[in-house]
């Protein structure tokens, strides 16, 4: 098949670039730094001719919940009609678990729940994959608020995944039929954010006293299972100790 990926040089998209290679399909590589540009739509024309399915594994900028918004909307628009038109059988999306179950959360969960809505109601046959936050996700939100050495962080209950067993599954997904809202894709343990910040720091040799506290980016509309898996979730080998003893380095995406 040939397969299109936006946002082909960040962190899942490389890796799903490189898991539809394995497999033997045509990929072909959407990103702003490759000449195709989701915000103005110059390059996209050309770059579906012949597109049988796209993955959309973009990211956004760390802006404001309505330019978030505002961005995943634009793109989302730009990229479904772009696709009508070239005869694009299936788009794929990768969007979060349990972002459809509050109006909570990041800047960036308003963005993808923008997003899930246009593709669901879009024009193109769809799949949007749900998955947990990846492995690194508890330092990052740790480094959002730290100072001087002090970062407050939410006690959020999660159950991490690694970016290569979720590439690995929308490389799948993106090589089959549409199938609408896919089952939620986790890793195998449920985790404290805390912790894993706190085991994160230790990995790397960094020192930073951590602050439980639902004040800051993640507030308590997220407490509980909000986050984690649903029923008849779909579990990815790769535990987070493994991703601890390899050092407890992933690229994060940018596109």
């Amino acid at each position: 098949m040939r397969i299109a990926v936006a946002g082909a040089t960040g962190n899942i998209g490389a890796r799903t670039v490189s898991f539809l290679e394995r497999d033997g399909h045509e990929v072909v590589r959407i990103s702003r730094s490759l000449g195709v540009d989701l915000l103005s739509g110059e390059g996209l024309e050309s770059a579906l001719q012949g597109v049988d399915a796209v993955v959309d594994a973009i990211s956004s900028p760390p802006i404001s919940a309505e330019e978030t918004r505002e961005y995943f909307g634009t793109t989302t628009r730009n990229l479904l009609n772009a696709e009508q038109r070239a005869g694009v059988r299936h788009h794929v999306l990768l969007s979060i678990v349990g972002i459809s179950r509050t109006s909570g959360g990041t800047d960036h969960y308003t963005g993808k729940r923008e997003q899930e809505r246009l593709v669901s109601e879009g024009p193109v046959p769809w799949t949007i994959v749900p998955a947990t936050q990846f492995h690194d996700f508890a330092a990052m939100a740790a480094s959002w608020t730290e100072r001087d050495g002090v970062a407050a962080i939410a006690p959020l209950l999660i159950q991490p995944i690694a970016p290569d067993d979720i590439a690995q599954v929308l490389a799948e997904v993106a090589a089959g039929e549409p199938q609408g809202r896919y089952v939620d894709v986790a890793g195998p343990e449920p985790q404290d954010l805390v912790d894993m910040a706190r085991r994160t720091h230790a990995a790397l040799g960094k020192t930073v006293k951590l602050v439980p506290t639902w004040s800051g980016p993640l507030g308590e509309e997220l407490a509980g299972n909000k986050l984690m898996p649903g029923e008849n979730a779909r579990i990815a080998p790769t535990t987070f100790d493994e991703w601890l003893a390899a050092g407890a380095s992933e690229r994060r995406e940018v596109c």
